[in-house]
């Protein structure tokens, strides 16, 4: 059976792929930082769907465990078919007010991470002719909301440069940007979200069944929900001095007092 890699296995988006995919027939490969977690879905997904999964635990801010995940994507004897870079944070303080460490952190998770796993599969992938990457991104690398949105657009971007170059190869690669989605991510982040309208909430099942469907029909950015598509467009070409201005104000009002 093909196998597929998702970093941030265990929760939200990434809980959702690894469903999708051992339903599709994929053994897998989790990878995330708590390793009982990883063990414990591991079993769910062996029994249920009768897969092989193995487990990686990783914290990919740290080179050292960024490289065990890569030398198991540089595997040409089990290759890896599908690759879904979908760890990630968020720091829920102003740039001034937050620790380096954890700045540095998000941009390792977040930009370093996902670039040197597409460089490890990718002369894989080339030599066969055949692979699927999905970067999971947001609709937040559209406005300027703080260094999570840089790093999100960083994603984007590269993404989009990614699906030019690789054109021809066999390979796709897509870019997912959902808006808020109801997963762990927020509570983790301890981010106010309370007051956000229920329309605006997309379930993590139908953003990963919008994903695959647009990274398999070759479609290089997926934006799940038609009022996101429609927020995207006026991020994306809209005066900038107000998507600015409502970036921030988003961003300022998820900052949760204690």
């Amino acid at each position: 059976m093909p196998i597929a890699l998702i970093t941030g296995a265990t929760a939200g988006i990434g809980e959702a792929f690894t469903r999708l995919l051992a339903a599709k027939k994929f053994d897998l490969v989790l990878v995330a930082r708590d390793e009982a977690r990883l063990n414990e879905r591991a079993n769910s997904l062996a029994r249920k769907y009768n897969i092989s999964v193995e487990v990686i635990r990783a914290d990919l801010s740290k080179v050292a465990d960024c490289e065990i995940v890569e030398n198991r994507l540089r595997d040409q004897a089990n290759p890896i078919e599908v690759l879904i870079n979908n760890a990630g944070f968020g720091i829920n303080k102003a740039f001034t007010a937050s620790e380096l460490s954890d700045e540095s952190a998000l941009l390792d998770v977040l930009v370093r991470a996902p670039m040197r796993a597409m460089h490890a599969v990718l002369p894989v992938m080339k030599s066969r002719g055949s692979g699927t990457i999905i970067n999971v991104s947001s609709v937040a690398g559209w406005i300027a909301g703080g260094t999570y949105s840089a790093a999100k657009s960083y994603l984007t971007v590269l993404t989009e440069s990614l699906h030019t170059e690789l054109r021809g190869t066999g390979i796709k690669i897509s870019a997912l940007c959902p808006g808020f989605t109801r997963t762990e991510f927020h509570q983790r982040g301890q981010m106010k979200m309370t007051g956000l309208p229920k329309f605006l909430w997309l379930s993590a099942d139908r953003v990963v069944a919008d994903a695959w469907f647009a990274a398999t029909t070759g479609k290089v950015i997926c934006v799940p929900g038609k009022q996101y598509a429609i927020l995207s467009f006026i991020s994306r070409f809209g005066p900038r001095p107000l998507v600015r201005k409502l970036g921030m104000k988003v961003r300022v009002r998820q900052r949760k007092t204690k």
